[in-house]
Formats: C-alpha cells, structure tokens, sequence
C-alpha cells in the first residue's frame, strides 16, 4: 500500500470520479433547456442523484470493510461512467431520471471506497496526502468544465445543447480510466470492528465529524452543481459562458489543495478548515450581493478556495480516528449534503431567487467555524 503504484490509483480514482460528477453540475444549464424543465426539474434530478448515491453509501461502506476497497471502487465507477453515458443521451425527463440514479448508485459506494483507499495510503507515509488526493478529484471538476466550454465553442453554440457531446467525451474517459483501474488499484485492508467477540462502539467523535461534513458538503455542492446556473441567470449570459462559473469553483479547489498538505503539516488540520471556512463565507457574500460576472466569477473562486480546504481535512480526522466504518458514516453525512443540498437550493431558488437561496451555504460555512473546535490541533 505504501508504494507510488498506490498513490497514482488513488489519484486516478479521484479524477475519474471528479470529471464525470463535475460533468453533471456543468452540463446543468444546457440539461435544463434540453429537457425544458424549470429550477424544480433540476432539483428532482440532483434528489435522484442523492437519495442512490446516500442508499449506495451504506452498502458500499459494509462491503469495502469486509471484502477491501478495490473491488467496490471498480465496479461503481464503472455503474457512474454507465450512468453518465446514459444522461448524455437522455431526451426525456424520465430518462434522465434514470441516468442519475445509475449514477447516484455509482457514486456514492465509490466515494467511501476511493476515501477509504486514500487514509490507508496516508496512514503508510509519513506526511499528510489527502488533500492532494481530493485536489485531483477537483482536477477532474476542472477537465470537465472545460470540456464542456471547449466543446459549447467548437459547435459554436451560444446556449445550444451540448449536452450530448461533453458528457459522451466524459464518458469515455471514464471508460479509459477504468481499463487503467483494473491493474494499478490497490486491494486494500479488511476492518474488523469487534474486540473479544463484542461490536465495539462508534466514536463519538463520528457525530461531530459528520455535522462538518454536512456544512462543508451542502457549501461544495452548491459550489459544483449551481455555480454554472448561478452565473447564467444572475449575469444573463449564455450556459456556455455559465460554465465559467464551475471552471472558477474548480480551478482554485485545484490550487489550494495541492498546497493543502503543507499547511496541514505547518499549522494542523484545525486551522487549515477555519480558514477555509472564513474563505467561503466571503466568496458566498459575494454570490448573494454581486451582479457582474467578474464579482460573480471571484465569488465562486473564492468559495472554491475555501471550500477546498475542509473536506480532505475532516475526511482524514475521521479516516485516522475511526478507520472505515467512521469514515463512511462522515463521507454519508457530506455527500448527502452535498448532493441533497443542491436540490434545497433548487427549490429556494424556485421560490425565493438564485442569490437569496446562496445564503444557506453561507450561514453553513459559519457554522463550520464554530464546529471546527473538535478537530485536533496538531494533526
């Protein structure tokens, strides 16, 4: 475990999965036109995307402790890439509806085993890499907003459906990346959680952890799946130039996590999320006040800056503490919120306008200030 070969899988599973998750935040705005539905519509496809993805959690939290990692990494990834495939070609609301349950089903059990790959690494060096491995699950958010703007370009449409065309490309890089999968991932250690015959208990720790992961998972899903669309209406531009938004988000989560690790190691993971915290709620003050698109596009990279170093900070805490099984339990707490509370947003933004619905990852962002107390100093 403890070898480069290792290492690279791990960085591999997180891009793949970040491309083609980001794939389905940016296409959103083009989806919307493509399907003709509303805010509504969106937020019932990010619910079907969530309700899979926290159902496929469980079960894939149970198998990755008692069968390894590898395998449920691998044949998620492959039901996302199906998942994605198939959103690419949905014309239809029902069909799409699918699409992100397949992909939601995929997603979920391969975030907690990619998660649980990358402690395992960590716990084997002797510096802290976990931030790196989610800076190349933005990477991918990055590939695929660009993707998705390059490919808008190439067909010279201004708000043209271009659904189909980035998310087959997505799609197959999926594909290639789980032919590359199947000979670097790593098998991965099996958890045993009893001691002298007895279960033994959840740390309570766990709890705390997973209101963080909640705060900070509700902030980074707004950030991925309604930047783009945020921009768009609040700018009043076309989904192609929207997509800058994500590319924004994206880029700056690339940037501050792979300078993550240093700041982990020279200051503790306890003042790395408090600065990321206060980071957000400016980029998100920015979101709720700011109208042209250069305030709109600093928002969001703020927000990507700050949001980008919490989540490998907590995921670790809760890796090293509690192995496994606590982990899953912090990464369903993040990931529900993450795709949960996108479709929340959906539905503020339905009733009470895109900018005033940004307030809720805003007042979360806050909270995660005060909750970070928790976490260890030193570590």
């Amino acid at each position: 475990m403890a070898t480069r070969t290792a290492a690279a899988a791990v960085f591999l599973l997180f891009a793949v999965n970040g491309a083609l998750i980001g794939g389905v935040g940016g296409v959103l705005p083009a989806l919307r036109e493509r399907l003709d539905v509303s805010a509504s519509g969106l937020s019932l496809l990010l619910f079907c995307l969530a309700a899979s993805a926290v159902v496929s959690m469980q079960v894939g939290g149970r198998l990755a402790d008692r069968i390894g990692a590898r395998p449920v990494a691998l044949v998620t990834l492959s039901l996302l890439a199906l998942g994605v495939g198939l959103l690419s070609l949905a014309t239809s609301l029902p069909l799409a509806i699918v699409a992100m349950v397949l992909a939601g089903l995929g997603n979920g059990a391969m975030d907690v085993a990619m998660n649980s790959l990358g402690v395992e690494v960590e716990q084997a060096r002797p510096k802290p890499i976990m931030s790196r491995f989610h800076a190349f699950w933005s990477l991918g958010n990055l590939t695929a907003a660009a993707t998705i703007v390059l490919i808008a370009r190439l067909l010279d449409r201004s708000g043209g459906d271009n659904v189909g065309p980035a998310l087959g490309t997505l799609f197959c890089f999926g594909v290639v990346g789980i032919l590359v999968a199947v000979r670097i991932v790593p098998v991965g250690r099996r958890i045993e959680h009893h001691e002298n015959g007895v279960r033994s208990a959840i740390p309570k720790l766990a709890w705390a952890l997973g209101l963080m992961a909640f705060c900070f998972g509700l902030a980074e899903g707004t950030a991925v799946d309604w930047s783009s669309v945020h921009v768009t209406d609040v700018a009043r531009i076309d989904p192609s130039t929207g997509a800058l938004g994500l590319v924004a988000v994206s880029a700056f989560m690339v940037i501050i996590r792979l300078l993550g690790d240093q700041a982990v190691a020279r200051v503790g993971r306890r003042a790395v999320v408090r600065v990321g915290s206060v980071t957000a709620i400016a980029g998100y003050l920015f979101t709720v006040f700011a109208e042209p698109l250069p305030l709109l596009l600093v928002g969001w990279a703020l927000v990507g800056l700050g949001v980008g170093l919490v989540a490998p900070q907590v995921y670790a805490v809760a890796g090293h503490v509690g192995g496994g099984r606590m982990l899953a339990i912090v990464v369903t707490f993040g990931y529900a919120a993450f795709l949960i509370g996108p479709a929340i947003i959906g539905q503020l933004a339905e009733h009470f306008g895109i900018q005033n619905a940004m307030i809720l990852p805003l007042a979360l962002s806050a909270c995660l200030v005060a909750v970070s107390v928790v976490l260890p100093r030193d570590e």
